[in-house]
């Protein structure tokens, strides 16, 4: 086994590890339903990469996610720091015998559990289970009205990340940063999160969790790494990172670089702005730097991109584009844990298989050596029939970072595709071999195709939550197949109407990211490198000396010459 531990640093990286964790726990269920789907029984996915076995002080086996969240305190709702499975008794504090005067204690009320919350304690603890046993038809009707009441809950009022988790989290799983409070306004820059980082003892406390984790693993296959970069997380982050490579040269990081849409929506003065540049251009060039692998996701309006087609996002609402950004990373991670066949044999259910290291080579590596990725995504992917191949794969899949060049032609790109649940004609599973064909035939249809294209491939589609917002349209089917005519009633459909979707996922290393990397390197030579630069005082205020501002400069210009090294200079003005 090679086991993969996850890391979720900042308010939104949290939201979207909790989506992402939402899918893995519904894949357990249905894998033991006998109800379930058998494409759910069959999916070929080795589970332990992500989740560890343990067991409790009173006996009982636990599966937990490998996984280490960093957030404010007080970020966790009304889930306790400790996770629910190995409640300990707290010690009593001892007296104070150095003090004799009167002693009072204040205590803030617990915060109440949401209905979603409150139901899922319930079913745990039994209390329905047995009533349910007793009259299944007459118990049909409160069960949806339940669980219509439960979506109805979520979609009206989430506020913390675990107010739509299902899953249970180890005790070690679990920090929050003392002394920095979820109702912060102003941690909005890469030098804030610095200080609040070196200015405590979090970086020992949350090595010594990282290492928990690490040193059980068999053989490590990599750290997969969510990061809210949008303020000062990027900068908590960056610390954390720089132990880890400290700790574990040999390990690949993947760094899946996250930032909340709802950001954008707030205008900004000239000093404001200046300082979101900065930001941006400092948090880009630190993080590359700690990692073998950046995968930057976070557009200005998800609501209004190509992504959206077959969506109803608010962006407003994290719980919403988390959402997508969660249903990407799930399936760009499905080739980590599918179940390696046999050389002489081939997978019915699974096909290209892949673990960290080698996604990293293939896009990284000798062939481009080009660390910044895109990720495109088609969500839900159309059907896979004849006359649809080209646009279903190629033309629907859309990138979910700003500033891509579009129709670009770049013979020495490389890229690794994953498509999983697809269906075909008459909304009918396709198998792998049919994902395999359709892919080849909408490339050879295609004017250009990649200098190097890896194809991984499951049978396995999304599986739909029941905390998963409703975010899908009317023209989505309750199996995520694209209908003719757009179903009335209702503009936007959830997890009661929507079971499972196809996705279809591309990462590539291309020249398409030059605007994106040229836009953030402009910005640090406008605002903090150049004389005179109106930003220097601030980035001079984060900590950061003249020396170290232009190596960071000097970063993200090799990332440009590396992908246009005939046109681009760093030496020049």
């Amino acid at each position: 086994m090679r086991e993969i531990v996850t890391i979720q640093i900042g308010n939104y990286a949290n939201f979207i590890g909790s989506h992402f964790w939402n899918f893995q726990d519904e894949l357990l269920g249905l894998a033991e339903s006998p109800e379930s789907d058998q494409v759910f029984k069959n999916h070929s996915l080795d589970m332990d990469v992500l989740y560890r076995t343990g067991e409790t002080q009173q006996g009982l086996l636990t599966y937990t996610p490998r996984m280490v969240s960093v957030n404010f305190q007080g970020s966790l709702g009304s889930v306790s720091s400790r996770g629910s499975l190995y409640n300990q008794i707290q010690a009593k504090n001892m007296d104070v015998v150095t003090w004799k005067g009167r002693v009072t204690t204040h205590a803030s009320e617990p915060l109440r559990r949401n209905l979603f919350l409150q139901n899922l304690s319930e079913e745990e603890q039994g209390i329905m289970g047995k009533a349910n046993d007793l009259d299944n038809v007459n118990n049909n009707s409160p069960a949806e009205i339940q669980d219509k009441d439960i979506v109805e809950c979520l979609e009206s009022d989430v506020q913390y990340w675990t107010d739509f988790s299902k899953v249970h989290y180890h005790p070690q799983s679990l920090y929050e940063l003392s002394g920095l409070w979820a109702d912060i306004q102003e941690f909005d820059n890469y030098g804030l999160g610095k200080e609040a980082f070196c200015g405590h003892q979090h970086g020992e406390e949350i090595d010594d969790r990282l290492r928990f984790f690490v040193e059980e693993c068999d053989h490590i296959q990599g750290i997969q790494c969510i990061v809210d970069d949008a303020g000062g997380f990027s900068g908590v982050s960056a610390m954390f990172l720089e132990s880890i490579a400290d700790e574990y040269p040999n390990v690949p990081v993947l760094l899946y670089n996250a930032r909340n849409p709802s950001l954008h929506m707030d205008s900004k003065g000239r000093k404001q702005a200046i300082s979101h540049y900065l930001h941006d251009a400092v948090s880009f060039s630190r993080l590359s730097e700690l990692c073998k692998l950046i995968i930057p996701v976070g557009l200005p309006s998800l609501s209004g991109s190509r992504a959206s087609q077959f969506l109803c996002i608010k962006d407003e609402k994290p719980y919403h584009s988390s959402a997508v950004y969660a249903s990407a990373m799930h399936s760009f991670t499905l080739p980590f844990r599918m179940k390696q066949s046999v050389p002489s044999a081939e997978s019915l259910y699974t096909s290209g298989a892949l673990d960290m290291y080698g996604t990293v080579q293939m896009l990284a590596g000798q062939m481009r050596q080009n660390m910044v990725t895109i990720l495109d995504v088609a969500i839900p992917a159309p059907s896979l029939s004849a006359d649809q191949a080209q646009q279903s794969f190629l033309g629907n899949l859309q990138p979910l970072i700003p500033d891509i060049s579009e129709d670009v032609e770049d013979f020495h790109a490389v890229e690794t595709m994953n498509i999983h649940g697809a269906v075909t004609s008459g909304n009918r599973r396709a198998s792998i071999n049919e994902v395999k064909d359709a892919v080849e035939s909408a490339y050879d249809n295609s004017v250009t195709r990649p200098k190097f294209s890896h194809l991984s491939a499951s049978t396995c589609p999304l599986p739909i939550p029941l905390p998963f917002p409703s975010i899908f349209g009317n023209m989505v089917g309750q199996h995520g197949e694209l209908l003719e005519t757009p179903i009335s009633g209702s503009s936007s459909r959830g997890s009661l109407e929507v079971h499972s979707i196809p996705m279809a996922i591309r990462l590539r290393s291309s020249t398409a990211v030059l605007p994106f990397l040229e836009r953030k390197l402009g910005n640090l030579c406008r605002f903090g490198i150049e004389r005179g630069a109106l930003g220097a005082p601030l980035l001079q205020s984060w900590g950061f000396g003249k020396d170290e501002v232009e190596d960071m400069g000097e970063v993200l210009s090799k990332m440009v010459t590396t992908l246009k090294p005939y046109q681009y200079s760093s030496d020049s003005d």
